[in-house]
């Protein structure tokens, strides 16, 4: 396909006078924003040590995941696969886009079952696979000798999704890319940098998977508001690590006083900034939480009998627990 060509895209000089893109010449925002969000990908890169070509920047990780399906499936021929239970948005994609997705379940640990994966990496029609690591809504690190194990075995593309990955103790996927030119890692600055309301993904990827993510997507995808909130957050470091500090902290104190409640039967390990907690009657928890004024998200569709509670601010991790006691 030939990409439609932007008028930033066909004047690339020192502007003097823009006379070439329709827009209004009055106000503050009448001009479209930068169509490949330079500055940040320039800020990002040196961040992460990586070089800019090597980066897409799309509106949220979902444009990420849609954009991949689009660019590496045939509608109605190809297949993609991911593990479940896992985030929502990779089978809504690829419904979207005509795509079967295969559901590979996680075994009790919530980790990958290479035996009932292996029969599907030889399928010739499967060309996407898709992992999330730290798995929503389990929470866990998915292993990653067994990522390893995928990108050595399968012929297709790989997107780790490391939405949460800010808030685990180990290293990214990332450090893989220049050893696999079929990986993609997503990452994102909604969880950690506090900016789910700017709707700024991250792939991170070879030059040529780049290209090709540039070729698909609409001109202009991340506006300039978008942008510059995620330019204010890089920053401004030391914010985004003391939130992760704080969220930490909280997530183990929650962790511990959730654990003497007589509601709770269990709660999982977690790499994220959230708890998967297992407990009696949880259609029921759910609903007198709601009463109380808090809403958690009710996963017991997925995992029998769990609740995933994101980690809030000390005063509202405080009022959920209280929360907790006076239903027990």
């Amino acid at each position: 396909m030939v990409p439609y060509t932007s008028a930033r895209d066909a004047f690339s000089g020192k502007e003097v006078i823009a006379l070439d893109a329709n827009e209004n010449p009055f106000g503050t925002m009448n001009r479209y924003p930068d169509p490949y969000q330079s500055k940040l990908k320039q800020k990002l890169a040196e961040l992460k040590g990586i070089g800019p070509e090597h980066l897409f920047i799309g509106n949220g990780s979902d444009e990420i995941i849609d954009l991949a399906l689009r660019i590496f499936c045939e509608p109605q021929i190809d297949k993609a696969l991911t593990f479940y239970p896992t985030y929502g948005m990779y089978e809504v994609c690829a419904d979207i886009n005509n795509v079967e997705l295969i559901t590979v379940p996680l075994n009790q640990d919530f980790q990958i079952d290479r035996v009932q994966l292996e029969a599907h990496l030889t399928n010739e029609n499967l060309k996407l696979i898709f992992i999330c690591s730290p798995n929503n809504p389990t929470g866990n690190l998915i292993k990653q000798g067994d990522i390893e194990y995928i990108l050595k075995h399968f012929h297709g593309i790989v997107l780790v999704d490391e939405a949460y990955i800010d808030f685990a103790n180990a290293e990214s996927s990332l450090s893989s890319i220049h050893s696999y030119d079929r990986l993609i890692v997503c990452q994102t600055m909604s969880k950690a940098w506090g900016l789910a309301a700017a709707r700024i993904g991250i792939a991170y990827a070879n030059a040529e998977t780049v290209s090709l993510f540039n070729k698909v997507k609409p001109p202009y995808n991340v506006s300039e508001l978008n942008q510059k909130a995620a330019l204010n957050a890089l920053d401004n470091p030391d914010l985004y690590t003391e939130s992760i500090a704080l969220i930490l902290s909280e997530r183990e104190r929650l962790r511990g006083a959730l654990s003497s409640n007589s509601l709770v039967k269990r709660i999982y390990p977690s790499d994220a900034n959230f708890l998967l907690i297992e407990v009696e009657k949880p259609n029921e928890v759910y609903d007198q939480l709601i009463e109380q004024g808090i809403v958690v998200r009710n996963r017991s569709t997925q995992i029998t009998g769990c609740l995933r509670i994101s980690i809030g601010t000390p005063s509202e991790n405080d009022q959920l627990l209280n929360a907790f006691t006076r239903i027990a």
